[in-house]
């Protein structure tokens, strides 16, 4: 049984297709990149996969349980999180207070949740920020709060999307490294992103999506050399990578 199954996936948007006969399988435990050209379906499946939207047709399956139907709160409980592209925090509370929303998906009780966002802060090396209000956190602490307030929910899996957008380099290195220690914990990692080469050396597997399909799927070497992943989205400067 997989841990992750994706089968056959179909969404319209009126006459829009925007995913179509779409499969994937990630294992527990695996780092796997969804990349592809804007507008190729990435976030829809990610949608799709979290509740948020329903597929028209297809299957999406986690740990043996099929997920169609389910709301986003259903999903979470079964211990699939996520981040959002565009980090929203609630800008005039806490960063403690921020994690400690993602903690209320498992317990009703304050106490216990002000414990876990404490913990996910310190997994982070984000406790001396956790009075800081959100508004007056930069962009780099944005998607640092986005990533602990998901990892507060507990997941089993995570979905990352463009988790490295508005990072200058060292901020990336340093959130690839926070994702690696992630996966150590025993959480697997589905991770859409634009950033080719934070892809080709975070993640394990790759699956490259073209206008709702999945075009190619491989190791980081096998897309990047692909010569229909050159011609989509990588452009020659991965060729021979």
């Amino acid at each position: 049984m997989k841990f992750l199954e994706v089968e056959k996936l179909k969404k319209t948007f009126g006459g829009l297709v925007a995913v179509q006969n779409f499969d994937m399988t990630i294992e527990k435990g695996e780092i796997v990149g969804l990349i592809g050209p804007n507008g190729a379906g990435k976030t829809t499946v990610f949608n799709m996969v979290a509740g948020f939207y329903q597929p028209d047709a297809g299957h999406v399956r986690f740990d043996g349980k099929d997920l169609v139907g389910m709301k986003p709160y259903q999903v979470c409980a079964l211990g699939i999180g996520r981040t959002f592209q565009v980090t929203k925090p609630f800008v005039n509370n806490t960063v403690l207070e921020n994690v400690m929303v993602g903690a209320f998906s498992r317990t009703a009780h304050a106490p216990e949740a002000r414990k876990k966002a404490l913990e996910v802060l310190d997994f982070f090396g984000f406790q001396d920020h956790k009075d800081v209000l959100g508004h007056e956190l930069t962009t780099a602490d944005h998607k640092r709060l986005e990533l602990a307030r998901a990892l507060a929910t507990q997941p089993r899996l995570l979905l990352l999307d463009e988790s490295m957008a508005g990072l200058n380099p060292a901020e990336k290195m340093l959130l690839l490294e926070l994702l690696r220690r992630v996966r150590n914990q025993g959480i697997t990692l589905l991770v859409v992103e634009h950033d080719m080469k934070a892809v080709m050396t975070l993640c394990e597997r790759i699956i490259m999506m073209h206008r709702g399909e999945k075009l190619v799927e491989g190791t980081p070497q096998q897309v990047a050399n692909n010569p229909q992943a050159i011609a989509a989205y990588l452009g020659e400067e991965y060729a021979a990578a």
